[in-house]
């Protein structure tokens, strides 16, 4: 498109960033900016360098909270795995025993289907979570790691590391 054809080219918000970014990393042969360079480009858009830098610190923030969601989606998986294990470890360890005890399975099957149903349900919140749960469960842990590195950093004052 022609820039004489300025006016009749009417964007959305999205569509305009999308388009910028693609033309942004095509003129970057890295794929990467100096902050100098943003600065330069965000000018030459007519954006103010307070603009840019609160968009630069809701952008850091968002970034630090993207890593914290995925570290908590990492913890969730985690902590399945582990209950996953300890059951296949101890209903095995059952079925051994009640098939040497009575020659049969009986009792056993009846704690690898309860445990086995908690077990489901462990899985699906931890696959497919509840969206305001999930939040809710997120919010919790990133409080209780804010209160572990807030400790740790005092222990380190306090010792002189």
């Amino acid at each position: 498109m022609s820039p004489t054809q300025d006016e009749q080219a009417i964007y959305q918000a999205e569509d305009a960033q999308a388009i910028l970014q693609i033309a942004i990393a095509r003129h970057t042969e890295e794929g990467e900016l100096t902050r100098t360079q943003l600065f330069e480009i965000a000018e030459e858009l007519g954006i103010s360098a307070g603009t840019l830098t609160e968009a630069e610190q809701q952008w850091q923030l968002q970034r630090v909270e993207s890593d914290d969601l995925e570290a908590f989606n990492q913890f969730q998986r985690q902590r399945f795995q582990s209950h996953l294990i300890r059951f296949v470890i101890v209903n095995l360890m059952l079925l051994g025993l009640n098939w040497l005890a009575d020659g049969s399975l009986s009792w056993a099957l009846y704690c690898l289907l309860f445990w086995g149903t908690a077990l489901s349900l462990h899985a699906w919140q931890t696959y497919y979570p509840n969206t305001q749960q999930h939040r809710r469960s997120f919010e919790k842990w990133r409080r209780r790691e804010q209160i572990k590195r807030s400790f740790s950093r005092f222990m380190d004052w306090l010792i002189g590391t």
